[in-house]
């Protein structure tokens, strides 16, 4: 039996993706050109996986429960999914306001999808019987240090194989059935035989595709991006999954690592001695200042707090800039150098 505390989860954050807005397509590791059937498996996949009666008191599962639902009542339906693509979340909110027709909540949807006999831990069935799935494909994703820490929507061509239609008929669904045979007086032969049903030959051919990534402030690495079903096909069965695992590219000024950036940063020889302030432009524009006002040693290491890259999905949140100074030594001095720079150090004039 459902708690009340699984049930005001889910409303609570119902509400807070109705006014913070959400994206329907990702929220189901969707493009937006995906088919209807697509959106009916991949609601279906990630209502069992996020279920509550599942995930009995984790937030987060509710928070994503509902999300789904949220983008399954729209993309399902091809009046709201048409408003959606065009105007966005505002758009649909207006045409429920006007009249268009509302959802009946999260887990009405979910017993209508799946039926009304449909229980968690009820010694009911919660799965039908598995479709057949082509190999998922993880692709690492080498994204910039700046691009990460501003996020992008990345860009990205692929080869895939598709399945098209071919000339001829094919045989599929085979069975084995058992056929008994009299093959004399009192004699018989029990034999298995093959039966099997016909339907469109296919193929699989090579294409060209473009698919947009959506890289989020501060995704650490190894965080996997899914595109649902874009992964390797399968004949009388569905496509696998694509995901991308981010991965931070080398970059000649900074080094991350986690929520944190690691700079090392060179002064001249006479800023170490007598102190210094610069200042440089950090990745989305604003200044940071850079400075010592007593003596600067080699190796020396300072952290400004707050200068790093964001923290995912945290808002204002960010990691530390950890500088370490090193001194640019002149490679060669003149003798009139030489004789002022023991001046200076030993403070003999």
């Amino acid at each position: 039996m459902k708690s009340r505390w699984t049930l005001l989860l889910i409303l609570v954050f119902a509400l807070l993706i109705q006014v913070l807005g959400a994206d329907y397509y990702k929220a189901l590791g969707l493009n937006r050109g995906a088919s209807d059937d697509q959106v009916k498996r991949a609601y279906r996949k990630l209502a069992l996986k996020y279920h509550p009666d599942k995930n009995k008191g984790d937030p987060e599962a509710a928070k994503k429960f509902a999300e789904i639902g949220n983008a399954y009542e729209v993309l399902s339906d091809s009046e709201k999914r048409r408003i959606y693509d065009r105007h966005g979340e505002e758009g649909v909110k207006q045409h429920a306001a006007q009249g268009g027709s509302g959802g009946g909540g999260q887990h009405d949807m979910f017993s209508q999808f799946f039926g009304g006999g449909f229980g968690f831990g009820m010694g009911q069935q919660d799965e039908e019987p598995e479709t057949p799935k082509g190999d998922s494909i993880i692709v690492d994703l080498e994204v910039s240090v700046k691009d990460l820490y501003l996020g992008k929507n990345l860009k990205v061509a692929r080869d895939k194989n598709v399945i098209k239609p071919a000339k001829g008929k094919r045989k599929f669904n085979c069975k084995n059935r058992m056929v008994t045979r009299q093959v004399g007086p009192g004699m018989f032969q029990q034999y298995a035989q093959q039966e099997c049903e016909e339907c469109p030959n296919v193929k699989l051919t090579r294409e060209s595709d473009t698919l947009t990534v959506e890289v989020e402030p501060g995704m650490p690495d190894g965080f996997e991006i899914l595109f649902f079903e874009e992964g390797e096909p399968i004949v009388d069965g569905d496509p696998g999954d694509l995901k991308f695992k981010i991965k931070t590219a080398p970059d000649q000024k900074f080094q991350r690592e986690g929520n944190n950036l690691y700079l090392t940063y060179f002064i001249d020889l006479i800023d170490a001695l007598v102190g210094f302030e610069h200042e440089f432009e950090h990745f989305d524009g604003h200044p940071v200042t850079l400075f010592n006002k007593g003596i600067t040693i080699p190796g020396q290491v300072v952290t400004m707090k707050g200068e790093g890259m964001p923290v995912h999905n945290t808002h204002k949140q960010f990691g530390d800039l950890i500088i370490t100074y090193q001194i640019n030594f002149p490679k060669k001095l003149s003798e009139s150098q030489k004789q002022q720079a023991k001046t200076l150090l030993t403070g003999t004039f």
